[in-house]
């Protein structure tokens, strides 16, 4: 049997349209996404499907879209027999890679990454915070000069993102993440690219969120994970509920490791890695931290039927 490991998207992967051909086309992905309008209360799907854009990107409707998208391609590889070795997902995606590796029902997962959004927006003021991509700067000259705008403002800018070789995200107060993106572009560093987001996410601002968010996560029946769950803190393979639980806190003000868990993940003698959910985002980051690994990305029934076919091939 072939080695596959799951990845799952996180936020900015959401469209207008997302899950739709799924969703005609499979029994169980309809009857899981009305399942979901009836335990978030509202029609979840009528958004994802017809939008707008713009409410759709709204982070406490983006994150359960996404989560449900993944969840039920998910379900529709299970039917077909297919499992993964290994999970994992970048930021919101945990939560994804979690319901695949058998640590939360998606039934649970979907109010409560409704309820992390919902915090996450809360957790500092709109418009005050920022983040932007960094391209082609290695790590430790974006460490220089953010230890320089930390230490000479009061500014704060942390690291948010290690995505793949050459691609950082910084997160952080409007004004730290310019006053860091002149000093980088000082540097030499010819692409910092502001990203159209509501929040400092994975900065330490995000911290409030966090008090919050505890009473949300032990209202949730997390189990250990049948399938190790490599976590965005730590890039480590992880199966036990309270530690889950405690990286899941942690995850919201740190920075997702998502270049090393490749790289962890790669050890272990996989034949693909493949992305769950909509979009081709952590395909391309993959590629970019191993371009001999066989990857697949799955979001519509042709993606999906390449895949079962490359899996079910004899090796």
């Amino acid at each position: 049997m072939k080695r596959v490991a799951f990845v799952f998207p996180g936020q900015g992967s959401q469209t207008v349209g997302m899950g739709k051909q799924m969703y005609d086309k499979y029994i169980d992905v309809k009857e899981m996404f009305n399942q979901a309008d009836q335990l978030l209360g509202d029609s979840l799907t009528s958004l994802m499907f017809e939008g707008p854009a713009d409410v759709l990107t709204n982070t406490e409707n983006a994150q359960p879209s996404l989560l449900l998208t993944s969840a039920a391609i998910n379900k529709v590889l299970n039917d077909n027999d297919i499992y993964p070795v290994m999970t994992a997902g970048h930021s919101l995606g945990e939560y994804s890679a979690l319901v695949a590796s058998g640590a939360l029902p998606w039934e649970e997962a979907l109010p409560l990454v409704r309820t992390r959004g919902t915090l996450m927006e809360k957790a500092y003021p709109e418009g005050k915070g920022a983040m932007a991509a960094v391209l082609g700067a290695s790590i430790d000259v974006i460490d220089e000069v953010l230890e320089k705008v930390n230490r000479t403002s009061d500014e704060v800018v942390d690291v948010a993102n290690l995505n793949c070789p050459g691609q950082v995200v910084i997160s952080g107060t409007r004004l730290g993440i310019e006053q860091a993106s002149e000093l980088l572009k000082n540097n030499g560093v010819k692409r910092v690219i502001p990203l159209n987001v509501s929040g400092p996410f994975h900065s330490r601002l995000m911290e409030p969120a966090s008090t919050e968010f505890t009473r949300a996560l032990h209202n949730v029946n997390f189990k250990d994970a049948i399938i190790p769950v490599y976590a965005n803190v730590t890039a480590q393979p992880v199966t036990d509920t309270n530690e889950i639980m405690d990286l899941l806190l942690r995850q919201l003000y740190s920075p997702v490791r998502f270049e090393e868990i490749i790289e962890n993940m790669l050890k272990e003698n996989l034949d693909a890695i493949v992305e769950v959910g909509n979009g081709k985002v952590l395909n391309g980051l993959v590629k970019k931290v191993n371009r001999q690994i066989t990857t697949f990305a799955i979001q519509d029934p042709d993606s999906l039927e390449k895949f079962i076919q490359w899996y079910k091939e004899e090796s």
